[in-house]
């Protein structure tokens, strides 16, 4: 058997299509050799200091999330962050692209439903901003949501943001777009690739 690899993946929780790429990941996870942990990130931090506002947020809620998330991580651990990261697009999802009612998505998760009011004090935001300098510092910051850490093909440790897709690929589809990602972003010098303009992201995940 293949040895496994370990994907870091770094999100911000409110980007639905950091929500498509994750679901991709999990789906890489049943066909390839691959074990997904998860640490948060931030575009509230991301865009710090800005003269534009390029989430549109100027009230801050991107902070509540992603506030909720670091202390779940750091209190419970990566596994349950993931738990956290799908009940939130799953359980009582609002109208749109955002997220469910977050003291729904905690319980879900078979987390207190109570740590929902961290997402409104400062408690945890060291925790956010360490985790957000780790992922970031991997490929710069002038990348966003999602970052991928992973070992490449030739057995170097590899970085890269995205792939933003807005379908989520399954079974093998999933595994050989995967298996082209860690390929490009292993070579050295590779900076850059895009695709067609984006689509709306679907986000019903069958898996």
């Amino acid at each position: 058997m293949p040895e496994r690899t370990i994907a870091d993946f770094w999100f911000d929780p409110a980007c639905p299509y950091t929500w498509t790429t994750s679901r991709w990941l999990l789906e890489v996870a049943k066909v390839r050799p691959v074990e997904v942990r998860w640490h948060v990130m931030s575009l509230s931090v991301l865009n710090e200091g800005r003269d534009d506002d390029p989430e549109g947020d100027p009230d801050g809620y991107l902070w509540v999330p992603v506030r909720i998330c670091a202390a779940v991580r750091q209190k419970y651990g990566q596994e349950a962050l993931g738990r956290l990261y799908t009940a939130m697009w799953t359980v009582a999802r609002g109208d749109g692209n955002w997220l469910g009612e977050l003291h729904a998505s905690l319980t879900a998760a078979g987390l207190p439903p109570e740590l929902a009011e961290v997402g409104t004090s400062t408690e945890y935001d060291d925790a956010v901003r360490a985790s957000h300098a780790e992922g970031i510092g991997l490929v710069g910051e002038h990348v966003g949501t999602p970052i991928i850490a992973a070992t490449g093909p030739d057995g170097r440790r590899v970085a890269f943001f995205g792939p933003v897709i807005s379908r989520i690929p399954l079974g093998e589809e999933a595994g050989r777009l995967w298996d082209g990602t860690l390929l490009v972003a292993g070579v050295p010098g590779f900076h850059e690739l895009k695709g067609a303009p984006h689509a709306e992201p679907q986000l019903d995940y069958p898996g």
